[in-house]
């Protein structure tokens, strides 16, 4: 592999269509895309800090690197990546990949991130903000707190407009027996209830339990 070490790189696409490539202790200054369209790519302890740094990319391995907040929308429609150790603060990252890993990441900047992927394993990730998640698809989750996987979940099933959206995809008699569920609060359900309650039960706005 051909090795680029302690590098400052600068302007768009810098490294663009590369090849075999190990990138070590180097700093994507200003300019879009530095890697776009590369594969089997080897990231170490490097920073990105503008946009769109891993588009169209395939087979890339990242650790012990950050992605800063100014690096936004930034690893899209890219297959095969693992990333390890590292920081993303820029939202928007992850659209339309496969086959992501992540471990040990802090993302704390997470909003509209991995929208629309697919094959995506998480382990001892950090990921705050709205929409996460969205829309992707084969998830497995390990080391995400309960605290954090249950903010994620009521941002998107409390909001405003997604309630809305799901509601109106209820039929009426569904949503009077939601109403009348809402009246009652805390009931022993019986087979009807269920049967009345199932498509709001399986949207997260019927929570059922046993002593």
């Amino acid at each position: 592999m051909e090795l680029v070490k302690q590098a400052y790189l600068k302007g768009e696409r810098a490294l663009f269509k590369s090849h075999d490539l190990k990138v070590e202790d180097s700093i994507f200054a200003d300019g879009e895309s530095p890697l776009k369209e590369s594969d089997h790519i080897d990231i170490s302890g490097s920073i990105f800090k503008w946009k769109y740094p891993l588009w169209y990319c395939n087979h890339i391995n990242v650790e012990n690197s950050t992605l800063l907040e100014t690096a936004r929308s930034g690893i899209w429609y890219t297959h095969h990546i693992n990333i390890k150790d590292s920081v993303i603060d820029a939202p928007k990252t992850f659209r339309r990949g496969t086959h992501i890993s992540l471990e040990n990441v802090n993302m704390v900047n997470a909003q509209e991130t991995l929208w629309k992927c697919q094959d995506i394993k998480l382990h001892n990730v950090v990921a705050k903000g709205d929409y996460f998640g969205m829309n992707s698809e084969n998830i497995e989750i390990d080391g995400l707190s309960k605290e954090e996987l249950a903010e994620n979940i009521t941002e998107k099933v409390l909001n405003p407009e997604i309630m809305k959206e799901i509601f109106l995809q209820a039929d009426e008699w569904e949503i009077e027996a939601f109403d009348r569920a809402t009246e009652r609060k805390c009931f022993p359900a019986t087979h009807k209830d269920w049967k009345e309650l199932e498509w709001f039960s399986n949207k997260g706005y019927i929570v059922a339990y046993s002593d």
